[in-house]
């Protein structure tokens, strides 16, 4: 198969996008598919150092400078994809390039496919624009309904853009278990961090914006200090617009910035549990990742976290909108050494149970049936 991807966002940014479209790419080569990326130029990258690869210059959002908006280059991706003659075209983003891929499928009569990683519609009301999801659902499936289906990691996600007259499946929320591991526990790291005998180390790990609900991860940080004293330090990785606000409502936190995927397994495996308010995550791999390196996940009880995180079994979920909930999950955990290294061990089966082996095969078997004949796939798609 000859497969073209297109995407918003790319290594080097490090987000859920990004790590699954990197296993995406790495398993067709790996066996033996062909597959090209379409993505941003990022600073400091030299265009076409990497092969298969089309990079379009891309400058900062100014809102959120870690998001890069590239203009629609139709022509420039169009030579592109022309001379490597895909099969079928998979867009993975709802942005410009995603636009330009969708427009180029369309155009050349080739099967497409999306991908829903973010769920727009609900962050209109983080952004005090509730009135305006209907028009943002509007949107995403005049943007999704000419795919012959679109990936979406969580079940909540799948529902919802069912009910909208998308063609959505469930795919995107294998684990890498290998990277992600208890073993990976560094004590000298920890001990840099703060953690020293007998303190846990309670981590968040993700982008700080408004809708990751970080006003809750504030607030429920400040609660569970103050319960614990020195019996935990706190940790955050991640950057976001929100980063200073948290900066000064949380001066005792150590705030690590974003993180290779090396040092970020290391970071996991050396925490202790995992505190994840998001209620907008259509899967929430970083509870995944977290779970394969042993941890305990507090999570908000909505979207994907309620596939992956099992409630008093690998982790704790609760309402997204409860401070105080969180505290006391965090503190009970804290406090509980023996419901903690349970926890721990529930945590690593779940997500070996979703480990990247199977879910790459569905991957391919997904796009065989997306490239058979006309008649074939429109019955795979009446009857999804």
């Amino acid at each position: 198969m000859r497969i073209a991807l297109v995407s918003d966002t790319y290594e080097p940014q490090v987000n859920g996008v990004t790590t699954v479209l990197r296993r995406m790419v790495d398993g067709l080569l790996g066996a033996r598919h062909d597959a090209v990326v379409v993505a941003p130029e990022y600073p400091g990258q030299q265009p076409g150092s990497q092969p298969g690869e089309l990079r379009i210059p891309s400058m900062a959002f100014p809102p959120y400078p870690a998001i890069r908006l590239s203009l629609p280059a139709h022509r420039r991706v169009a030579q592109f994809l022309d001379a490597f003659r895909p099969d079928l075209v998979h867009v993975a983003t709802e942005g410009p390039l995603g636009m330009v891929g969708r427009r180029y499928a369309m155009k050349r009569g080739l099967p497409l496919v999306t991908s829903y990683h973010t769920h727009f519609p609900r962050y209109c009301h983080d952004y005090g624009i509730g009135m305006l999801e209907p028009a943002v659902w509007r949107w995403v499936s005049w943007f999704h309904r000419p795919a012959v289906l679109t990936q979406t990691p969580g079940t909540d996600a799948r529902d919802a853009l069912k009910a909208h007259g998308i063609n959505a499946v469930i795919w995107g929320r294998g684990v890498d278990t290998r990277r992600f591991h208890h073993d990976k526990r560094d004590l000298a790291f920890r001990r840099r961090l703060g953690a020293h005998d007998n303190q846990a180390m309670v981590l968040h790990v993700g982008r700080l914006a408004a809708e990751k609900n970080t006003g809750i991860l504030i607030r429920s940080f400040e609660t569970a200090r103050e319960s614990l004293g020195n019996r935990a330090v706190f940790v955050i990785a991640g950057e976001g617009p929100m980063g200073e606000k948290i900066a000064e409502k949380l001066p005792w936190v150590t705030r690590l910035g974003f993180l290779d995927r090396g040092t970020l397994a290391m970071l996991y495996a050396s925490a202790d549990l995992c505190v994840l308010p998001s209620y907008t995550e259509t899967c929430g791999l970083v509870a995944l990742e977290a779970m394969a390196s042993g941890l305990p996940v507090v999570a908000a009880d909505a979207c994907g976290f309620q596939d992956n995180v099992g409630h008093q079994i690998s982790g704790l979920l609760v309402s997204p909108h409860d401070p105080m909930a969180f505290a006391a999950a965090i503190a009970g955990l804290v406090l509980n050494r023996t419901l903690r290294c349970r926890m721990s061990s529930e945590a690593r089966l779940a997500a070996v149970a979703r480990d990247l082996g199977p879910e790459n095969e569905e991957l391919f078997d997904q796009y065989r049936r997306v490239l058979g004949r006309p008649e074939e796939r429109d019955a795979w798609r009446a009857a999804s």
